[in-house]
Formats: structure tokens, sequence, C-alpha cells
């Protein structure tokens, strides 16, 4: 491949493609260095607003400097050709490791993971959303360190909708959050889900959701509960199931408010696992662990100060008995490092809630905020109210989730957040007109929505039979999730088209439009071009819709007019001409 780019990029080899752009390896000629560049596909290149927000989007994910993201050096463009040029990384996409590797050791996932996070905060930081956060934007350096890629044409499609007119889908349906399925805002924490997601494949092998086709998938991210990683892989350690659990939670206001946020804990959990491996997460309950450490201070320590003392012998040489005070004392600081130890560790499983007081946070849920608060009161513990969230169990104006959970361990003077039903979630009707009725299309369309097909009726319509002319509520409204969409379908008219019989004989003619329903009306011409009985004119015009029975008149030829030759003035049989002659004398004389 011998093409060049602006001038100084040198495509050399095609070295992977995607949905939306092809890469390729290529050589800067003119800080002669290897990079990858990115090509969008020719189809995304026609949408000037697609192409508008890649080329801004790359220019600001151009801004972002981190060891754990792509970099992208250049957004260009030749011709028709739009293209970003990025770090060229020896490396594989996360994709593969997980094809190969999954399921993947907690620590390996963990190291992995917060370097993401890591990236995602930097990115956020700089007010910049991924939206396409998935093991095919991350790759893996031979090193082990992981980067994420493909900021630009992630955001160039964040306004696309899931199913686009020609059914193809936007974006990577297996990790989207359940607001980037129903096209509703978007924000960091959605981010968050998806990376959530790949956190979860990496422990368990597979996706958590996974079905036929895009829609049906993207509706299991808005309506189905996802497995806990630990019914399908055991020994996955509680923390970090619960870390996963509430990433992925269906309510953004459940999940991680923030990158750093999700990467404190794994940094927490990580910590934990490194003092005390992984027996710690092994137990089934607090009891179980608490039961465990008991038994191993017996064993390590107090053993060996509980012997039988042996029967009295004579005194030993002083040196020996020194030998006996050096041990006892070393005995001692065992006991005391241990004790250390094990407090840092009750400490950092005590913040991390694994273990912890009697108090439990209560049931809340279906509560006016003043009744909580004053119950909350009673228990020693502190209400704050979060943002309100839409329900459809939850009668507006009530609690609908708190933070922590109902049963949760709280201590004294803890703050437990609560957020108020604002009724049905509310969606926004889409824009069915134009589209071509298609139940089993036209209701997943609806339901990525979170709307449902209501009736479907038929009218006499100018527009093509089976093309949606009318739809109630209409495009645009704003209405509560699960809302009917009642449509009207075309029947198209009694209207056929005209055939063309320009160039039949008039025979063939008149049959062809006699068989198509028409009434024919023949007018007859003289034309020197087309050959006598042959049809070269008709109207209405061929292609013209009219009513069936309709007059089409059509033109036949007569063939070429008899022209007579013109007269000779020298001819004597021509009788007139003598007379002529005469006249023209006496006129004359």
């Amino acid at each position: 491949m011998s093409k060049l780019l602006a001038g100084r990029y040198e495509l050399i080899e095609k070295i992977g493609e995607g949905g939306m752009a092809v890469v390729y390896k290529a050589r800067c000629r003119l800080l002669n260095r290897y990079v990858a560049i990115k090509i969008l596909r020719p189809e995304f290149t026609k949408d000037a607003q697609f192409v508008e927000n890649f080329k801004r989007e790359s220019q600001a994910a151009a801004g972002l400097q981190h060891p754990n993201i792509v970099s992208v050096y250049d957004v260009g463009k030749e011709g028709n050709i739009h293209f970003i040029v990025m770090e060229l990384i020896d490396g594989r996409p996360l994709s593969d490791i997980i094809q190969e590797r999954a399921p993947m050791d907690y620590k390996t996932s963990i190291e992995l993971i917060k370097q993401v996070a890591s990236a995602l905060s930097v990115a956020h930081r700089n007010h910049i959303i991924h939206r396409d956060v998935k093991p095919h934007n991350i790759m893996i350096t031979k090193d082990g360190m992981a980067k994420l890629a493909d900021f630009g044409i992630a955001k160039a499609v964040s306004d696309s909708t899931l199913v686009t007119e020609t059914s193809k889908v936007i974006g990577s349906v297996h990790y989207f959050s359940p607001e980037q399925a129903r096209g509703a805002y978007v924000d960091e924490r959605s981010d968050i889900y998806s990376l959530g997601i790949v956190l979860y494949e990496m422990l368990t092998g597979q996706v958590p959701f996974d079905g036929d086709n895009p829609v049906q998938v993207a509706l299991m991210h808005i309506n189905d509960e996802i497995t806990p990683p630990s019914e399908l892989v055991p020994g996955i350690p509680p923390a970090l199931e619960k870390l996963v659990m509430k990433a992925t939670d269906k309510y953004q206001s459940n999940r991680y408010k923030s990158a750093d946020e999700f990467l404190e804990d794994l940094d927490n959990i990580e910590f934990v696992t490194k003092m005390v491996g992984n027996s710690v997460f092994a137990a089934s309950d607090v009891e179980e662990f608490q039961e465990m450490n008991r038994r191993k201070e017996v064993e390590d320590v107090l053993p060996k100060s509980k012997e039988k003392p042996a029967k009295k012998v004579k005194a030993k040489p002083s040196k020996v008995k020194q030998g006996n005070k050096n041990k006892k004392k070393m005995i001692i600081a065992s006991v005391v490092g241990a004790a250390v130890v094990i407090a840092a560790v009750f400490g950092v499983l005590y913040a991390l809630g694994i273990i912890g007081g009697g108090l439990k946070a209560p049931n809340l849920i279906d509560k006016t905020y003043e009744e909580a608060e004053a119950e909350l009161k009673e228990m020693g513990l502190k209400i704050e109210r979060g943002e309100d969230i839409p329900s459809d169990e939850v009668e507006e104006g009530k609690i609908a989730n708190q933070t922590p959970e109902k049963g949760e361990k709280v201590e004294k003077g803890d703050t437990i957040t609560v957020r108020i039903s604002s009724g049905k979630e509310k969606v926004v009707v889409p824009n069915l007109y134009g589209e071509t009725y298609d139940e089993s299309r036209i209701e997943a369309l609806l339901e990525s929505k979170g709307l449902k097909l209501g009736g479907v009726s038929y009218d006499d319509s100018e527009t093509e039979k089976g093309t949606i002319i009318g739809q109630n509520p209409g495009q645009n409204e704003e209405v509560e999730a699960g809302t009917a969409v009642n449509i009207v379908v075309s029947k198209g008219t009694d209207k056929i088209r005209v055939p063309s019989v320009t160039g039949l004989t008039v025979a063939k003619a008149t049959k062809k439009l006699e068989d198509a329903g028409f009434v024919v009306n023949p007018v007859y011409e003289d034309s020197e071009v087309y050959d006598k009985n042959t049809v070269f004119k008709q109207d209405p015009s061929p292609g013209t819709e009219v009513k069936e029975g309709a007059t089409i008149t059509i033109t036949i030829s007569k063939g070429a007019p008899v022209v007579k030759p013109p007269d000779d003035p020298d001819d004597p049989d021509d009788p007139d001409d003598g007379g002529d002659d005469a006249n023209a004398s006496g006129d004359e004389g």
C-alpha cells in the first residue's frame, strides 16, 4: 500500500477495523515514527453533523495526556477521507485477552480496571465522556499496561439513536448503560456502568446480557437484573462483587458518583487482599471470618505459652537462661505484631463495610421524607435528600431508593441518602412518520425508547402503501414510560401508474393500456420520424398516477405526409398557362 495522507503519513498495512472506521499502521515521514491511523468509513463521512462532532471531539481528546490513554497526535482530512493519527500500541485489545483467559484472576482484573478508571478520571475532569467503553477499545501492551482509545468516534455518535432507519446499531450494545439504550441523558456514570460490565466479563468470561438481536440486549439493560458474578464463578471476593453491582446499577444515582470514587474502592479491595490474602474473601460471612482469625491467633501464639511446664530440673547455665528470655521476647513481639496487623486489617474491613456494628439501615422505601427523617432521628442517624428518580413502583413524592440499602450495617451519626420518586419515567416519543410499517421492527423501536405499540389503523393516502402517516402521541412529545403509541398506516390510493406505450404498434399499445384498466382514445397524426401505425405520444405521460378506468390518449403515426410535385410553367398541356400568359399580355398592352 502506497497511499500518502496529508503529504506525510504513509499507509503501510491494515491492522484492524470496526463498525465505524478502519485502522492502518503508518509511518510519519515528518517525524520518522510509526503511528496508527484510523480512517472513517465512507458511509459516516456523508453525515456532516457526524463529521463535525468527530473532528471536534477528536481534537478535544488530543489534549488528554495520560499513560493509560492512547495519545491522539493529529486530526485531518484529505478529499473525502477523514482520519485520526494516534499512538501505535504494541499489544492486543482486551477483548482478545478475555476470549483467551476469562474467567480471569480477580487480582489481574483489578489491576487492569484500575488503569482504565484512572484514564476515565482524567477524561471526566476535562468534561469528556467516552460513551463506548468496551474491551475492544482497551489496548493491553506487552508489559501489561492498559490504554483506553476511541474518544473521538465514541462522542461523534453520541447523539445517534440505538437503531437507525436501516436498523444499524450504533455503539456496543453489550456494554450500553440503560440510559444510553433509552436515548436519555448520559454522564460520567454511564462510563462507569460500561466499565463495570467490562470487569464483570473479565471475572466471569461472559457479558451479563446477550440476545438474538441488539434491541433485545438493550431492553435487557433497561429491564433485567444482573446475575451476581459469584453465581457464575465461585471465589470472587464479596467486596469486589459488591463494587461490580454498584457500578452497574440501573439507576445512575445509585452508581459511583465519579471514576475517582470507583477507583478508591478498587484500591481498598486491592490493599486488603495484599494484607490478608484470599482467605478473608472466601469467608461466607463476618462470623466465619472472625472465627478464622481467632483460630489463627490461638494456633500461632497461645499453644506455645500454654504448654505444660516440664518437670523441674537443675538450673541451667546463665547463657541458656538468656536464650530463653530472648525467645520469650520474640514470641511477645510476634504477638504484638500480629495484633497490630489484625487491627489494621479490621480497620480497613470496617471502613469497607465488611464488618461493623449491630446497627442496620431501616427500610425507608415508600415512606415520605418526613416519616423517614423522624425514624432515622430516633436511631441516631442523619438523612440527606439525593436527586429525584423516576419509578414505576413507588408513587410520586415518596422514597424510591436509599443508600445504604435496607439491612446494611451503619453507625450512629451516619447519613442515609434517600431519593424521592418523581413518578413514572418520562421518555420522548420518536418520529415514526415516513417509516415503513413492520410490526416487529416498530415494536422493537418503541420498546427501546421505553414505549409500546398501541392501535394500528389504516387510511387512504397519496403516500406509498404501508408507510406510517400518523401517530399519537406525536413526535418529540414527553410522555410516561410504557405509554402506547397509536399509528396510522397508508392504504395508498386507487390510482395506478400509466404504463409506457410509446414506440409500440397501435394494436399492442391498445391491448397494454386496456389490460391495465384504462380506456384508449386513439388520435392519428402525420409523422416523418415514426413508422405508420406506431404510437409516438401519450397523454397522461408514462408513470403518471391516475384512477383506474381513466382515458389515455395515444397519438399514432399516419406516416410521412404525401407532397405533390411543384407545377411546371413550360408544360403545354397545362390549360392555365395560356390564359395566364394572355392576361399578362393584355395587362401589359
